[in-house]
């Protein structure tokens, strides 16, 4: 490595040496620059960005110090691999950017996802996001991934550069299939998966195989995304109440609904777990008619903190009803794009009918490279290793949260996945919270943006009384004592993407902010 293409603000407050150690700090933490790699020395540094060697040799100083690179005696700088999981928590530089995923484009997440709602925030505008998206791309093991990658480009080129197998390579499939019955109770075989490149895909693909007349039944707080390709697709979709069980079954029942989707191991966005008595229910409505069948979207099952692991509703299936729904996105990358399904034995055959022809949107290459990373273990080390880390982060979040807000602050769905809801009882509407936490660069997401009821079922209500609830059952008394009760904001808290340090210092900043 020769140059680094450094943005050096001359007349901004933060010291030149300062932004360059800023710059290349995160571009070790987003794994642009990777372990061994060796840094510009500081004289060809210095002289592409047209700044003195003292400047660069101070920026590498204080990396050296913080154990991102290391001085080699007459070789130069190298990028610690060691240090970027390992270090302590540190001070962030004075006047250096906090920002989380620093460099997003507008109207982007910390993980480069659509922000909710097409909402769009300015460049440099959060000093933290609280996105529910996000993951810890730092780390990903990109040595292991870069090896495996290049052990698959040296096999046989035919293997490599054919088309392939419309539902994924049989391989894979295999791999899959053995793992989803080890670690998920799935009951599945190679035959019944089909790989995708996302989930978006695999519904559309999906609503192929049920044909017209399907309307699809969700939770009135749910996944967007999938709403939102439901709907683009012309699928009528019918909101379904919920409570602390998840998907109401008696209004499922009366919807008309032939298709439900739901999230029974950790329902996004409210975090709660299916009981196995609403899961037999639903299993009970699928077997009830002919053609009926559940969707079961496994959102951030591998990821439990408390507690056995809780097995898949598909696991409890005897007839063929539960279309079982995986991906990778959240345990690996987003960027590798592969999601599956688990397709019942009555559904296959209509596939191979209907959507065989489609060929497989998922690279050759990848499958692969996944396949070898699932065989050799990797996988499941990998997924041990951001267990550990993401519980450490929700444990500073939650203890933070009860050190700013105390009672103020009701936390739920924590036990599971990468974001918690906080319903906080500060005397304050949601909207003022998030006014107040914006105008401190402090992004907040909450729960009304998952909200899909219909406008009609909705306006003049709240949540609760949408869902059918009395005031009595709402805020646990009278109407007149419900209305002196203090609102409550309920607000997503995403921690994946963020360090233990500046989760701590974003809740502290929240604090101050709707507190002072």
């Amino acid at each position: 490595m020769n140059e680094l293409m450094i943005h050096l603000d001359t007349g901004g407050e933060s010291p030149l040496y300062e932004q360059i150690y800023t710059h290349i700090r995160r571009q070790i933490e987003c794994a642009q620059i990777e372990p061994g790699e060796k840094l510009p020395s500081s004289r060809a540094l210095s002289a592409y960005l047209q700044v003195s060697r003292s400047t660069v040799d101070m920026a590498y100083g204080q990396l050296a110090a913080e154990g991102y690179v290391e001085a080699r005696p007459c070789r130069g700088y190298f990028v610690c691999g060691l240090g970027l999981c390992q270090r302590e928590e540190r001070p962030a530089p004075s006047g250096g950017s906090k920002a989380a995923g620093g460099g997003r484009k507008p109207g982007q997440a910390a993980d480069g996802g659509c922000l909710p709602g097409g909402q769009e925030g300015a460049p440099g505008k959060y000093r933290y996001d609280f996105t529910p998206n996000g993951i810890d791309l730092a780390r990903f093991p990109m040595s292991t991934w870069r090896r495996l990658m290049r052990g698959t480009l040296n096999q046989d080129k035919a293997r490599l550069l054919k088309l392939g197998d419309a539902q994924g390579d049989w391989s894979l499939r295999e791999t899959l299939s053995e793992y989803l019955s080890r670690a998920r109770g799935i009951s599945c075989s190679p035959e019944r998966i089909v790989l995708g490149a996302g989930n978006d895909y695999l519904l559309m693909l999906l609503t192929r195989v049920m044909g017209i007349g399907t309307r699809i039944a969700m939770e009135t707080y749910t996944y967007r995304q999938a709403y939102r390709t439901f709907c683009a697709l012309g699928v009528p979709v019918e909101a379904i109440p919920m409570d602390e069980g998840g998907m109401c079954v008696e209004a499922l029942d009366k919807s008309g609904a032939n298709l439900a989707y739901v999230m029974p191991s950790h329902q996004f966005p409210v975090g709660t777990v299916m009981p196995v008595k609403r899961r037999l229910a639903l299993l009970d409505w699928a077997n009830g008619q002919e053609g009926r069948y559940i969707i079961e979207d496994d959102y951030d099952s591998e990821f439990r903190y408390g507690g056995r692991p809780v097995p898949a509703l598909q696991g409890y299936d005897r007839q063929g009803r539960v279309i079982y729904m995986g991906t990778l996105s959240k345990s690996v990358a987003p960027a590798i794009r592969i999601s599956y399904l688990v397709l019942p034995e009555p559904l296959l055959e209509v596939y191979r009918q209907k959507a065989s022809f489609l060929a497989s949107t998922v690279s050759r290459i990848d499958q692969m490279v996944l396949d070898e990373f699932f065989r050799d273990g990797y996988y499941e080390r990998h997924l041990s290793r951001m267990r550990a880390a993401y519980k450490r982060k929700r444990d500073v979040l939650i203890s933070c949260l009860r050190a700013s807000f105390g009672e103020g602050c009701r936390i739920s769905g924590e036990e599971a996945g990468i974001h918690l809801l906080a319903a906080f009882s500060l005397g304050q509407e949601e909207g003022e919270l998030r006014r107040r936490a914006q105008a401190g660069g402090i992004r907040l997401y909450a729960l009304s943006e998952y909200r899909i009821a219909p406008p009609e079922e909705t306006q003049g209500k709240t949540p609760e009384e949408a869902q059918g609830k009395t005031p009595e059952e709402t805020q646990g008394g009278t109407p007149e004592e419900a209305q002196g009760k203090t609102p409550e904001a309920a607000l997503l808290l995403g921690y994946a993407h963020m360090e233990e340090a500046e989760i701590g210092e974003a809740v502290r900043e929240l604090g101050r902010l709707l507190l002072g």
